[in-house]
Formats: structure tokens, C-alpha cells, sequence
């Protein structure tokens, strides 16, 4: 399916699935990007997203082009539409003619009061409301690209539409998605992953604790034991919140392993066999391979959505690139 991908060579200085990791999220870097449009998109009755429009307009001032593909990106956990990722594909997304909207999950980019609630892997009613209101406003081609989480939370979208996708979502792409939760919960507890498990737990009690200040009825601020692990943080505060079991029970309903044998849009599908904390086995028990629909791309090396590339210019940052070049494929073929 699709056009031969270029393989991934990884930057001589960062073969270590670590120092991929590290210089993907922390490495400063450079955009071309125009300033963009802030937006809130409303998906229920208390809940707003809040997205950064970089449209291709017509003429100066002018209305956007309905016809041009816009692409859709989710960041992954403790991200934020600033994140580098997401501005890497934004960027070249722009630059190939496309809109790019820069999307904040729940509560992140500064966006706690634009809903009473947490955030979560299973929330991909979201992303729909997203792309059906793009629909609505006459968008003929949508594509989705989530990282991480994100990943989960697009793949999941993309899956639940089951055989019927409305032919406006022309395709998605998820980077090192956390398509079995529980399975990554484990991965982050193995002593070489402290660092990231560290980082994690830090940025959802902080973030737990601006919600308890912000909706005090609705959070406490105590009550639950010292938390150093996701999973603890999943059992004590995201399960009940959301009315889940415990976090396992969680973790089982929010994954989207349980649905991605169902998407049948075109999705380009990368991880890296080396990633530390979203493990290449758990790819293996799913139905991804058997998905026709899925171009499962799984280089060696490349750590959790680092893939920095031992080439210079675009294809420096390999995955972004490979993202961008599926849509213009997608987009070339709607228009062939």
C-alpha cells in the first residue's frame, strides 16, 4: 500500500533507544510556521478543546480553502500543541500547501478551565467531534496524527467508525501509539524507564492538583495514598473519575487494540522496535498485521517517537517527514 518508505538511519550520536527519546522531546529546534488562529472546538455539553489554526487562505484576509487537506494533530502524555513534534509536522505540513491545526488535549496548553474534567486515553469522542464539525464547515479531506497517546486516542477514532468512515477522514497516522495500555503501564515500571515514569507522575499530579484548585467539589486533595507509578496514578484518580474499575479495567476499555482491526480508512502505522515504554510485542498481539488497511512501519531503532535521522534538512526528523508524505500520497490520489 502506498509508496516505498524511505528506512530509518539513525543520527550517529543518538543510537540509544534513550537518546533518541531525549533529543525527540528536548532538542530545540527551529519553525517556519506562521503565527496561527486559536480556536475552541465544543465536543460535549462542559468540554472545549482549545486547537491552533494555520490556514492556507485563498488571497491576504481572504476565506480558507475547503479543498486542501487539513491535517489534525494530537500530541501524546503531558504534551501540548507546542510540543516539538507537533509543531515538526505543522510546519511541514504548511509548507506543502496544507492546513495545519494544532490540537491541546484536555487540560493541556494552559486549558484547565475549559473543562470540569481529567483527561484520558479513552476520550477519542473528541477527535470526532473534531472531525465532524471540520466536516460541517465543508473540509473535504481530513487526516488525523496522533503521538502516543494520541496515537491511541486517533487509532481508536479511526476504528470505532468501523466499516462506514465518512469519506472526509481520508486517512490517519499514529507515531509509537500506546495501543495496549497496560502493557506500557508495565514497561514504564522497569528501572531503566524511571526517569519517564518520574516525569510522568509529576506532570499529572501537578496538573491533578490545578484541577483540585479550580473545581475543589469536584477533586479532593487528599485521600489516596503517595503516588509514584501511572498505573497508581490510573488506579487512585483516572479510574474512578471515569467510572472505571480500577486502572486494568481501565486500560482495557480505553486501548485501542480492541478496535484497530476495524479501521478501515488508510492509516500509516510507525514504532520503533527499540521503544522503551510502548513495547514492539504488544504490536505483535494485536491485529495490526492483519489489517490491510494499516501500513505497519517498524524500524529497528528510532526509541519513542524520536527517529532523528542521521540526514540533514526535512528528512532530519524521519517520521515527521513520513507523516507529511502520506498525506500529500492520500491527498494526490483524491485529486488523480
Amino acid at each position: 500500500m502506498g509508496t516505498e518508505i524511505r528506512n530509518f538511519e539513525p543520527h550517529e550520536w543518538l543510537r540509544n533507544a534513550h537518546l533518541q527519546t531525549m533529543a525527540g522531546a528536548f532538542l530545540r529546534r527551529k519553525f517556519a510556521l506562521p503565527e496561527g488562529e486559536e480556536r475552541l472546538f465544543r465536543v460535549d455539553a462542559e468540554t472545549q478543546l482549545k486547537g491552533i489554526c494555520h490556514w492556507q487562505r485563498a488571497m491576504a484576509g481572504g476565506d480558507c480553502r475547503r479543498d486542501l487537506p487539513v491535517v489534525v494533530i494530537v500530541h501524546g502524555l503531558e504534551g501540548s500543541c507546542d510540543s516539538n513534534y507537533v509543531r515538526g509536522i505543522a510546519d511541514k505540513a504548511w509548507a506543502r500547501g496544507f492546513h495545519a491545526l494544532r490540537m491541546n488535549q484536555r487540560n493541556c496548553g494552559g486549558t484547565e478551565r475549559l473543562t470540569p474534567t481529567l483527561y484520558n486515553s479513552g476520550l477519542s469522542g473528541d477527535y470526532r467531534a473534531i472531525l465532524l464539525e471540520l466536516m460541517a464547515e465543508g473540509f473535504t479531506q481530513i487526516y488525523f496524527a496522533g503521538y502516543s497517546m494520541g496515537g491511541n486516542l486517533v487509532t481508536k477514532m479511526a476504528g470505532e467508525w468501523g466499516a462506514a468512515p465518512p469519506a472526509e477522514l481520508r486517512g490517519v497516522c499514529a507515531v509509537c501509539p500506546a495501543l495496549d495500555l497496560s502493557a506500557c503501564a508495565d514497561a514504564l515500571e522497569e528501572t531503566e524507564n524511571y526517569f519517564y515514569q518520574r516525569h510522568f507522575v509529576k506532570g499529572l499530579m501537578t496538573r491533578y492538583q490545578r484541577k483540585a484548585e479550580l473545581f475543589p467539589e469536584r477533586y479532593s486533595r487528599n485521600g489516596f495514598a503517595a503516588i509514584r507509578t501511572v498505573r497508581e496514578f490510573d488506579d487512585a484518580i483516572t479510574a474512578p473519575q471515569f467510572g472505571y474499575r480500577d486502572a486494568e479495567d481501565y486500560y482495557e476499555h480505553a486501548g485501542a487494540k480492541r478496535v484497530v482491526g476495524q479501521v478501515s480508512v488508510p492509516m500509516l502505522m510507525i514504532t520503533a522496535m527499540d521503544d522503551p515504554f510502548v513495547p514492539y510485542e504488544a504490536f505483535l498481539r494485536t491485529d495490526v498485521e492483519k489489517n490491510a488497511r494499516v501500513r505497519f512501519v517498524a524500524p529497528a531503532r528510532g526509541g519513542h517517537c524520536g527517529f532523528i535521522s542521521r540526514w540533514e534538512g526535512a528528512e532530519r526528523f524521519w517520521v515527521e517527514e513520513r507523516v507529511v508524505e502520506f498525506v500529500e500520497e492520500r491527498s494526490k490520489e483524491v485529486t488523480n
